[in-house]
């Protein structure tokens, strides 16, 4: 059963989105008797998932929760149906995705997406949100069989995709991503702004992982590619975060640069700037650099360099 954390998990604060603290049960999921067993029990828990939202609660002592219903509440469906895994108590838990989010007579719940909520949510409930909002990416995007191009059906709980015409089974795709603090001989990060980004937001630089590329050589592509620094042999793991926007696997890493010059793409990154503790903590208190979304892998990989937690941006 997988109920360790990952990650930054030897850390006080636990990584955002990386609680693994139900058991998946990969073996039931082609068990269709068992399926449907789980589905009618009592204890079993279903939320819908819809354009990546949910719907949440706020209470009065301040959390935020999933709402779930019994099985027997839950808005009829039967392809859309996922089963997301089984927590250390017995509880079955589904997801079902749906055109639109089902109203609350009560008007208490609220839509809501990871961005805004993954960090506010219980460590498990957030974990089946991130599941269940990247199986549901993946099956919006992927209905057609990339071989035949025939409409494909869902199996195995929402975690295959058949093809019908020529059998081929299509899984859930996940794109590696890296994402990098780049430091110099002088200790100094290396943050990057986006054009579209709020004005004074910086964060780390990143990048998807291309064909026949490690990761450690993306991480010297990207970073020489987006503001012409180059990269020596320190490329050292850090951990790494599931991304459902849509579809990626965020791999963090510090790197050490050999060079300081920078020239930035102007396409992916409008601006750059090396800053040392120093300069960031005066930037943040002059409200001249926002820190990115303490979410992200990102600001985490900041704060182990800055030594401290970033303000909330």
């Amino acid at each position: 059963m997988e109920t360790t954390l990952t990650g930054l998990d030897a850390k006080d604060r636990p990584l955002a989105l990386t609680y693994t603290g139900v058991d998946r049960a990969a073996h039931h999921r082609t068990d269709e008797a068992w399926l449907a067993a789980a589905w009618s029990h009592p204890t079993t828990r279903v939320f819908v998932v819809s354009g990546g939202q949910v719907l949440v609660e706020d209470g009065p002592d301040g959390r935020t929760d999933l709402v779930m219903t019994p099985a027997f509440d839950a808005p009829e469906t039967e392809m859309h149906r996922y089963f997301l895994g089984i927590a250390p108590d017995g509880v079955r838990y589904f997801a079902l995705q749906k055109d639109a989010l089902p109203g609350r007579m009560d008007g208490a719940a609220r839509p809501a997406g990871l961005r805004e909520v993954g960090g506010l949510l219980a460590p498990l409930e957030a974990g089946l949100m991130v599941h269940a909002v990247a199986l549901e990416n993946w099956q919006r995007m992927h209905r057609f069989c990339s071989r035949c191009g025939e409409r494909t059906v869902i199996a195995a709980a929402g975690h295959i995709r058949r093809c019908p015409a020529c059998l081929t089974e299509h899984y859930p795709r996940t794109d590696p991503a890296v994402i990098m603090l780049v430091t110099d001989d002088q200790d100094r990060a290396l943050l990057g702004r986006q054009l579209h980004w709020p004005e004074g937001r910086f964060s780390t630089l990143a990048g998807f992982v291309e064909p026949g590329e490690s990761i450690e050589a993306a991480v010297r592509r990207e970073v020489a590619e987006e503001v012409g620094v180059t990269v020596g042999d320190d490329v050292t793991y850090m951990a790494s975060q599931p991304w459902p926007f849509p579809s990626s696997l965020m791999l963090g890493f510090f790197a050490r640069a050999v060079s300081s010059e920078i020239n930035v793409d102007g396409e992916e990154i409008h601006e750059a700037r090396w800053f040392s503790r120093e300069d960031l903590r005066a930037a943040f208190s002059s409200g001249e650099v926002l820190p990115p979304f303490g979410i992200s892998i990102a600001a985490r990989l900041i704060e182990e360099w800055y030594g401290a937690p970033l303000p909330r941006p």
